[in-house]
């Protein structure tokens, strides 16, 4: 990875006038993620100032994507902010494996931070990318893991981002209609009807009460439910994940810091554009729709 000068990032500042911006235009939920945005130095001010639209309730939903390794430290303090669910992070619960895939962590130390987030109050949901050959043997220690916690969990299906070189992609892909029917071995599933304006599509197991999200940008393309849009710590708003279009928000934040009104054309003419769907593809064995962006360049 490679950082980028500390000039062309955002101030929490600025973030917050483009999130109050965007909460201003009727956004109602607020997602914050990274990379890890915990790790940022002062990020509770940014929390904190975001609490005062969940106090006018211009804000339905402040709600955090996390590793976990900096829960621990900070869950209270979340709370305290206003936010009252997490997304962790969690692609295997083999200590080993799970330091290989992220390339640094510590399992304990998320663990950990799962321990504070509960205590704290907040609704915990682990996020699991269904990765061929390196977690499919752990299927059911997960969903039982989960439930013996009471904590959500949903299964993503790997997506062909970044750099492809050093990861076979099709050898990764798992199919999560191919998790489902192993499922089916196990529990009862009935469909759910929840729909969050996100990609995700939900099931309950019947046996433990657990609900279980899905989210297959190749088996089943969801694009015609989504509404949600991602902006980058450089003002980038990305109207899709799987698409390169892009539009600059920055400029008109930093040209116009007196007036919103620019900031405020600018969003509304990205929104207009905002596309169909991705182009993600893994079938013939190869892939297409390939995104060269990082999925941390714009959040997960």
């Amino acid at each position: 990875m490679k950082f980028l000068p500390k000039k062309e990032l955002l101030t929490l500042e600025e973030l917050d006038r483009l999130c109050s911006t965007f909460i201003r235009l009727g956004v109602e939920k607020l997602r914050i993620t990274g990379g890890e945005p915990l790790v940022r130095r002062n990020i509770m001010s940014f929390f904190n100032g975001m609490a005062r639209h969940l106090e006018n309730d211009t804000l339905k939903e402040l709600t955090l994507t996390t590793n976990g390794s900096q829960l621990e430290r900070f869950a209270d303090d979340l709370y305290a902010a206003g936010v009252r669910r997490v997304n962790i992070s969690i692609d295997t619960l083999d200590e080993q494996k799970f330091a290989r895939v992220t390339r640094w962590g510590r399992l304990p130390q998320v663990l950990r931070g799962i321990d504070a987030a509960q205590r704290a109050g907040l609704r915990v949901k682990v996020n699991t990318v269904a990765l061929k050959g390196f977690n499919e043997d752990e299927l059911l220690k997960i969903t039982q893991w989960c439930a013996s916690r009471d904590m959500d969990l949903t299964w993503i299906e790997v997506m062909p981002m970044g750099d492809l070189g050093e990861e076979d992609r099709v050898g990764q892909y798992w199919a999560l209609s191919e998790m489902r029917d192993e499922l089916r071995k196990n529990y009862t599933i009935t469909d759910l009807t929840e729909c969050t304006g996100g990609p995700a599509r939900y099931v309950r197991l019947e046996e433990t009460g657990q609900k279980i999200g899905f989210i297959t940008p190749l088996t089943h393309n969801f694009c015609e439910s989504c509404n949600r849009v991602r902006l980058t710590c450089t003002g980038e708003l990305y109207m899709c994940l799987g698409q390169e279009d892009m539009a600059d928000l920055r400029s008109p934040l930093r040209d116009y810091p007196e007036t919103d009104q620019s900031l405020e054309i600018a969003i509304r003419n990205a929104i207009l554009h905002k596309p169909k769907g991705h182009d993600f593809d893994y079938s013939r064995q190869g892939i297409s729709g390939q995104m060269d962006r990082h999925m941390s360049h714009t959040g997960g």
